[in-house]
């Protein structure tokens, strides 16, 4: 059969008549060859797909092998990756830690120290101190928020900084 230098995989109506020959065929091929858990008419889609992005790229007489090609290579990625992830599954993850009791009872009284000295700050400085090293907020935003100065901001932040040191320093907090 003469070949038509005109005709091109990218015209709609060859296209058609290509996923009208081929998509059953590819279909039932990956389902054969693979079941039904890697998505046989998705991958057959994909593949159209494909096609259709690279059109220009691929003959006519090429048009079956490519999307063989790219269905099964689908396929094929689609199971490396449930190898890597069952893989990955096996790996348990660590249920100890390597922290001693004497330290995770220091920590507990650390905590519980902190929020004491937390709850001794006048409510300004906590609030403005907890905006600041809690949430991240600037000196700037803080003072826009409460309507006072960046400076009075200033003053409470590092004022609430030296009371929680001077009530935390058998913490030798530095």
């Amino acid at each position: 059969m003469p070949k038509n230098l005109n005709d091109s995989i990218c015209k709609e109506s060859i296209f058609s008549s290509i996923y009208n020959r081929y998509a059953q065929d590819l279909h039932d091929f990956l389902y054969y060859k693979y079941g039904e858990q890697f998505n046989p008419n998705d991958k057959a889609q994909e593949a159209f797909v494909k096609l259709w992005e690279n059109c220009k790229n691929v003959s006519i007489d090429k048009a079956k092998s490519f999307l063989f090609t790219v269905a099964n290579n689908m396929v094929l990625n689609d199971i490396k990756h449930q190898k890597v992830v069952l893989k990955h599954q096996k790996i348990k993850p660590q249920d100890f830690t390597n922290e001693t009791p004497e330290f995770l009872l220091e920590k507990q009284q650390y905590f519980e120290t902190y929020q004491k000295a937390l709850s001794n700050l006048t409510e300004d400085q906590r609030v403005a101190f907890l905006l600041n090293k809690v949430e991240g907020k600037k000196h700037q935003e803080i003072a826009d928020m409460l309507g006072i100065t960046k400076k009075v901001v200033e003053y409470r932040i590092y004022s609430a900084f030296d009371s929680l040191k001077k009530e935390l320093e058998i913490f030798s907090i530095k």
